[in-house]
């Protein structure tokens, strides 16, 4: 990938793992400049985000669920870590198990 595209959506890929919220605000920020870098990220951080929200109906289940539920998102907030060091380091390493999938998945986006 080309160092100027990474700089130039550095910023908006930090922005998408800052909650939801930071991730619809990254996307808009990058709806104009469709940078593909940021884009990347921005997809990662969506796959994270669907994956905690499908844990969080897991949660309901009373005692099997909320075991699973809070190993699930400790696990989540490791990946969440990873996306965000890698948007840092000006990387595209995909988080592990979500961030192939959500590539594929959303590469529309």
């Amino acid at each position: 990938m080309e160092k100027k595209s990474v700089e130039e959506g550095k910023t908006i890929a930090i922005i998408s793992y800052l909650t939801w919220v930071g991730l619809i605000i990254a996307f808009v920020m990058n709806n104009e400049k469709k940078n593909s870098f940021a884009k990347y990220h921005i997809r990662q951080s969506l796959g994270l985000v669907l994956a905690a929200f499908v844990l969080g109906f897991i949660f309901i289940i009373p005692i099997l669920g909320w075991l699973v539920g809070m190993v699930g998102y400790l696990v989540l907030f490791i990946f969440w870590v990873m996306g965000l060091i890698s948007a840092i380091n000006g990387q595209e390493k995909p988080v592990p198990v979500i961030g192939p999938k959500a590539q594929e998945w959303f590469k529309g986006l």
